[in-house]
């Protein structure tokens, strides 16, 4: 979801924070009922999730020790109902990211559940509900997707465009490519967002637009930045480059989703340097794109996390954090010495970390 999300992330996605990084303060939507979730990149993730390092020598041991039969086929069932009862959580927010694990994994099963919540009363909840139908073309959904082309809120109705192009109308990503000249600075980052996704590389002339614009925020450009990374022009990475070498940790996970969107070698190359980078959630970042990119070089920065208790002597938030990068790492990563943690993430106290924890099932049965 995105980040949870997410990879790429939609403005209303994540709100995790990396410490002593810059805090960015994002604006609410217009509608008095929106939560103010945090921009992330990315990721969409999933935007936006934690992940919990197991507290003891013994806990660690007992994973460690775990036979590497133990397959996450066994896990599949566990995850399911994980995410199930998340879609019907009563906070907006768990059901946000358990919708961008059902469309990350294109979990179709689990679309009836998401298409319900097309109705949602939260604009950040519709607007990933519309998202999932079109990431996972869910065409049962076509008709209740298309009528959010005329509701209230502008992010939705975008968001329903994506949805109706990429279920064979693409004529609605142009709406897209007009919305994004919106004054409004999370509508105007969404468009970004979504035309990234969209495939459509009509779309780099608006971005590139949206990039240089003087009253584009932050928030804007990062999202475009990951946009054009995402449509594969090459002319971005070094702009990519400059958010790596930046001095604000939040800044270089940005960059490094971006490179793990654009996805050359170049930029494959470019991820390995910053496994070596000062700050753990940036090493896990770096970690989890490499993953995806199908290179495991990463895999011994995330064990570290649990071999040598990382997270002791963080506040609570903190180490949420970390265990969200790590969850997002071991499910792209996605080794036998990995996967032998997930079982206890799978029945940790959060539901942020068992939605993680999910995710991490999802992509790992996948990728066999």
């Amino acid at each position: 979801m995105a980040g949870f999300l997410l990879c790429s992330l939609p403005c209303c996605a994540h709100n995790s924070n990396i410490s002593g990084s810059k805090v960015q303060q994002e604006q609410k939507m217009k509608n008095p009922k929106v939560l103010n979730f945090k921009l992330w990149l990315l990721a969409f993730s999933f935007a936006f999730l934690a992940f919990t390092v197991l507290g003891c020598n013994e806990s660690l041991q007992a994973a460690m020790d775990r036979s590497d039969t133990s397959s996450v086929d066994n896990l599949v069932a566990e995850a399911a109902q994980i995410i199930r009862a998340a879609l019907d959580d009563d906070e907006p927010q768990i059901r946000a990211n358990a919708i961008e694990v059902v469309a990350d994994t294109k979990r179709a099963e689990l679309m009836p559940k998401v298409q319900r919540l097309l109705k949602d009363d939260f604009v950040p909840v519709r607007f990933l509900a519309a998202l999932a139908v079109g990431d996972t073309e869910y065409r049962l959904a076509k008709d209740t997707v298309k009528q959010l082309l005329q509701d209230r809120d502008d992010n939705v109705r975008i968001a329903a465009a994506y949805a109706m192009g990429k279920l064979g109308e693409p004529d609605n990503f142009r709406i897209i490519q007009k919305t994004i000249l919106s004054k409004n600075q999370t509508v105007r980052a969404n468009c970004a967002l979504l035309l990234g996704k969209s495939g459509d590389k009509s779309a780099l002339k608006p971005l590139y637009w949206a990039l240089k614009s003087n009253d584009s925020s932050d928030k804007v450009r990062f999202n475009a930045v990951g946009a054009i990374a995402k449509l594969g022009d090459e002319r971005i990475y070094s702009k990519l480059w400059a958010m790596l070498i930046s001095a604000y940790a939040n800044d270089r996970v940005i960059g490094i989703r971006a490179m793990g969107a654009l996805g050359t070698v170049e930029a494959k190359n470019a991820l390995i340097t910053m496994l070596d980078d000062d700050v753990l959630e940036v090493r896990l970042a770096a970690a989890e794109q490499l993953g995806m990119l199908g290179d495991n070089i990463g895999e011994f920065e995330v064990l570290n996390v649990f071999k040598k208790n990382l997270i002791a002597g963080m506040d609570k938030a903190g180490a949420e954090h970390v265990k969200m990068c790590t969850a997002l790492a071991i499910g792209r990563i996605g080794t036998a010495p990995l996967m032998k943690f997930l079982p206890d993430l799978l029945k940790d106290e959060s539901k942020i970390v068992r939605i993680a924890a999910s995710k991490a099932v999802f992509q790992c049965q996948t990728a066999k």
